[in-house]
């Protein structure tokens, strides 16, 4: 399985987005040093979940969620997190 459907599925199953964009952004790091071979990331993810959360806890949910991927297989991820009220 790659890393990108890893993270779908992780993020699926635990936050039932109504939309998830995942993009690989790995190639653009090639040669930098400190991140082994893990991957970079950039999310854009739409929950219900999300309802009435602050931010910083959005991101903690995120980050639970690909707990068991980090540091391992994800390097860096950027996250836009929206309710499904923001859309």
């Amino acid at each position: 399985m790659d890393r990108v459907e890893a993270i779908r599925l992780r993020l699926n199953a635990a936050l039932q987005p109504s939309r998830l964009d995942i993009i690989d952004e790995s190639d653009r790091h090639i040669g930098h040093s400190g991140h082994g071979g893990a991957g970079h990331f950039r999310l854009r993810i739409v929950a219900e979940k999300f309802n009435y959360q602050s931010l910083i806890l959005r991101h903690r949910m995120v980050y639970e969620a690909l707990a068991d991927l980090m540091p391992g297989e994800i390097h860096a991820l950027s996250i836009e997190a929206r309710s499904a009220h923001e859309g």
